[in-house]
């Protein structure tokens, strides 16, 4: 039985910065790999939502209970780490066909008693660290005003990148805030999934690559195609919905540019895509396939995900 009602939060987003800097007004984490979740405890049982809001938890049974501690809102990341101890959204994708170990690794604290939302960063940290949260629940020790220092560990140990956080910063549920920056070693795209190639060779029998697409003002605008980061697994899967998808009209604004042989399916699918630079036209230089989110298509837009303004 419930013991509290508390409320949904949406999480807070950070917008994006170009580069790692030091200053005393600010916090600074490692950005982790993993997929963005709420976990909202009532005393007896643990509601895990995505970034989204959609029910995770049956998908991390591990991450069940909070036993011993009083009704809380936890925002953080669930992480899985490769062999080298690194975060990787990648073995957090291969959960469902082999056994991978997670941590829920909470980096801010919404409610305790009540809501703190209007606290500053720094008092949320400190109740959060207070909490004597169970494994697999951990608090990471963020580093105060050196961010530089932290990005020079980030780089050596090969990680995703940082995210920075004004120490008086309220927390505002699902906006991108400029109080919170996002530094990026390893540029990553969410995009739309409207279309493939056909496979060649070895992948005759499931693709050669996804075209991918993000929202504007007037539809979906083709950003270039991703057809490395796939396992002979995942390859298998994707075929299989592809083929439910597949439609005979592309959904892209123009089939200028799209590479002859492309088919089409209806853009429900949102790619994580790891890349090397934007270019000048506007499309992905050396693009490798992470895996799929559960991002809602519209809301992947040219303005949040394409390249930053110069």
């Amino acid at each position: 039985m419930k013991t509290a009602e508390l409320p949904a939060y949406a999480p807070m987003l950070a917008a994006r910065w170009p580069a790692a800097f030091s200053d005393p007004g600010w916090a600074f984490e490692v950005k982790w790999d993993g997929v963005r979740a709420v976990a909202t405890w009532d005393g007896s049982e643990l509601d895990l939502r995505s970034r989204t809001g959609r029910p995770i938890g049956p998908v991390y049974p591990e991450l069940d209970q909070l036993a011993g501690l009083e009704p809380c809102v936890l925002d953080g990341e669930i992480v899985a780490f490769d062999d080298e101890g690194r975060p990787s959204f990648g073995r957090l994708q291969q959960r469902g066909t082999t056994p991978v170990p997670i941590n829920f690794m909470a980096f801010d604290l919404l409610y305790l008693g009540a809501p703190l939302l209007d606290e500053p960063w720094t008092v949320r940290r400190s109740r959060l660290t207070e909490l004597a949260l169970p494994a697999p629940f951990f608090v990471p020790d963020p580093v105060l005003g050196e961010g530089e220092a932290l990005w020079a560990g980030i780089v050596d140990k090969g990680l995703e990148g940082m995210v920075a956080k004004r120490l008086d910063s309220a927390y505002r549920p699902g906006e991108r805030s400029p109080m919170w920056r996002k530094i990026a070693r390893i540029d990553q795209v969410r995009a739309v999934v409207g279309g493939y190639l056909p496979g060649e060779g070895g992948r005759t029998s499931t693709f050669g690559s996804l075209l991918l697409g993000l929202v504007d003002d007037e539809g979906l605008r083709y950003i270039g195609s991703v057809g490395t980061g796939f396992s002979s697994t995942t390859l298998q899967a994707i075929r299989g919905a592809l083929d439910e998808l597949e439609i005979d009209r592309s959904p892209f604004l123009s089939e200028l540019d799209l590479p002859v042989g492309a088919r089409f399916i209806e853009p429900s699918l949102v790619a994580l895509v790891e890349f090397k630079e934007w270019t000048r036209a506007g499309k992905l230089r050396a693009p490798s396939f992470k895996g799929f989110t559960d991002d809602e298509w519209s809301t992947t837009t040219w303005a949040e995900e394409g390249p930053p303004a110069p």
